[in-house]
């Protein structure tokens, strides 16, 4: 009969059939371990600097005249290591940065923001708000103060540990039409993520979107100061300019889209008066909406002084960071005082917050503060919450 042999031969192929599949599960098993471990060890993902969706790109600046590692990233940058299990994330904060009069210098000078680039670069993502324009052309504005750079500004910060910056102020558009039109293509062509400035409306409010250790991070910027910038050179519908905290509903919408699509989400403003170091009602008043519409942490800058931090319900507000590399000396007390904010955030909650004090000396550059000079600054910035209606910070 037949039957026997044709059942040996149905066996014989059956037997081969699992063999191959066996195989093939044992390799995408390797496979998938391989991409497991890769992903452990960076921590992160993301495409280049310059889309809406890419990861940092810090890395400790290596000090001007030391050779980088061996195995060391180009542009003098060293790798860096995490430690947070998965769905943490660290976020370091300072204030405004100047390239200009006696802070020009610093743009061949590595790192270019000194000794507090060791703080900025051991988080995963850090952020300042660069008060200038990225321009040498076009027409000064009818202000009183106007500053500017070269794009190598943007470098020099990366190298200094910096993920990426905020334009969105009231010295961005310091030199009118031309000015903004060379600010935008230096963002476009920019190492790291520029926020808070566009072409249009659309740009100027686009978040920076990135993942990192499995987190979604989502960073919007605005400026809130009334001003000539902010009246004159507020991004619209096919009108370049900066993303302003005055249209309140279009900020608003930027951050709900953005929480829609991320874990954690920093609103950076520009924001408050110059010199007065407790927040105004319009701060406040736009701290709880921005709270409600899903910020994590809202952050910024521009009184020239420090301003209080704490907890509004689950979101980190921290009013004003003060000058961090300043190109002059500011007529307010305590203006020179200033720090790096370093925020743990787990699972979308803020776990800590760490201030590291720092004073900025003659030549514009932040100085760390340790021991009774440390505990000073330390100890003023903690009593400045007195006037914040804030809670403390875990």
């Amino acid at each position: 009969m037949n039957e026997g042999p044709r059942s040996r031969r149905a066996a014989r192929r059956a037997r081969q059939r699992r063999r191959r599949r066996n195989t093939a599960l044992g390799l995408t098993a390797g496979l998938l371990a391989v991409a497991g471990a890769v992903y452990l060890v960076a921590g992160r993902g993301g495409g280049p600097a310059d889309t809406a969706d890419a990861a940092p790109s810090h890395g400790a600046a290596v000090p001007a005249g030391t050779a980088a590692p061996a195995g060391a990233p180009a542009g003098g940058a060293t790798p860096t290591h995490r430690s947070e299990p998965p769905g943490t994330i660290t976020l370091a904060f300072a204030g405004d940065v100047h390239f200009t009069e006696r802070t020009a210098a610093r743009l061949d000078v590595d790192p270019a923001l000194g000794p507090m680039t060791t703080v900025l670069s051991a988080a995963d993502f850090s952020m300042v708000n660069l008060e200038s324009a990225i321009t040498d052309r076009g027409v000064p504005q009818p202000k009183k103060y106007h500053f500017r750079t070269s794009p190598q500004a943007l470098d020099a910060l990366r190298r200094s540990g910096v993920d990426a910056v905020t334009m969105a102020n009231n010295h961005s558009v310091d030199y009118g039409a031309q000015g903004l039109a060379d600010s935008i293509d230096a963002k476009h062509h920019a190492p790291i993520p520029v926020v808070g400035i566009g072409a249009d409306e659309t740009e100027a409010y686009r978040p920076y979107v990135t993942t990192v250790n499995g987190v979604r991070l989502a960073v919007v910027a605005a400026s809130q100061v009334y001003d000539i910038t902010n009246e004159n050179w507020r991004a619209g519908p096919g009108k370049p300019g900066i993303a302003s905290a005055l249209d309140r509903p279009r900020l608003l919408k930027a951050v709900r889209d953005a929480r829609a699509q991320a874990d954690v989400v920093v609103v950076y403003l520009h924001w408050g008066t110059e010199g007065q170091s407790c927040p105004g009602p319009e701060q406040k008043s736009i701290a709880a909406d921005l709270s409600a519409a899903g910020a994590t942490a809202v952050v910024g800058t521009h009184a020239h002084v420090m301003l209080g931090s704490g907890m509004l319900g689950h979101t980190y507000v921290a009013y004003g960071f003060g000058n961090f590399l300043w190109y002059g000396s500011s007529p307010y007390p305590h203006s020179d005082e200033t720090g790096v904010t370093t925020l743990t955030i787990t699972h979308g909650r803020v776990a800590k917050a760490v201030f590291s004090p720092a004073v900025v000396d003659g030549q514009g550059v932040p100085q760390p503060r340790s021991g009774t000079a440390g505990q000073a600054v330390t100890d003023r910035w903690a009593g400045l919450r007195a006037c914040t209606g804030l809670t403390a910070a875990p």
